[in-house]
């Protein structure tokens, strides 16, 4: 059995589907990654119900024609009490061939869509680390990015209005 493959598209949903927005991922990589334990061995076994903080950022830059880099970067601390159990920062990365996105497009797929791809990559690496210096395991929670992205879309368009 054979069978042929033409470059002409048999119809207008085929022609679409090659001019409809397209996202490519060529790569991804860790670009920095940081992890502290100031007060690691002052905290005793019994006295470990630490406080978390978490904080995301992404940001992206141009790399080539049609291609970003964007980078999700993920600080988290733990702390009991006044002590700092441990810190890790790391920026995840990855380059993204974006076609055929207009504008309002283009910001959600390096707001929300990238970030979503990277972030499993980014709770592996923070897990690993914490688990590494010591400490009991830590999963970075889920994260709606899409949620995160309208809020912040929201904020600064009310901060433009006032």
């Amino acid at each position: 059995m054979s069978e042929e493959f033409s470059n002409q598209p048999e119809n207008e949903g085929a022609h679409a589907a090659t001019t409809g927005p397209q996202l490519l991922l060529q790569q991804i990589y860790l670009k920095d990654c940081s992890f502290e334990a100031p007060a690691g061995p002052l905290i005793t076994p019994g006295e470990w119900k630490p406080e978390f903080s978490l904080n995301l950022n992404t940001a992206s830059r141009e790399v080539g024609p049609e291609t970003l880099e964007v980078v999700l970067t993920v600080r988290v601390e733990a702390k009991v009490g006044p002590k700092v159990a441990y810190l890790v920062e790391l920026k995840q990365a990855g380059v993204f061939q974006i076609r055929n996105c207009g504008k309002d497009q283009l910001k959600q797929v390096v707001g929300s869509v990238c970030p979503t791809i990277l972030f499993p990559y980014a709770r592996a690496i923070c897990s690993d680390l914490v688990t590494q210096g010591g400490f009991p395991q830590f999963l970075l929670p889920p994260v709606n990015f899409e949620s995160l992205l309208d809020r912040h879309t929201t904020e600064a368009d009310h901060a433009t209005a006032n």
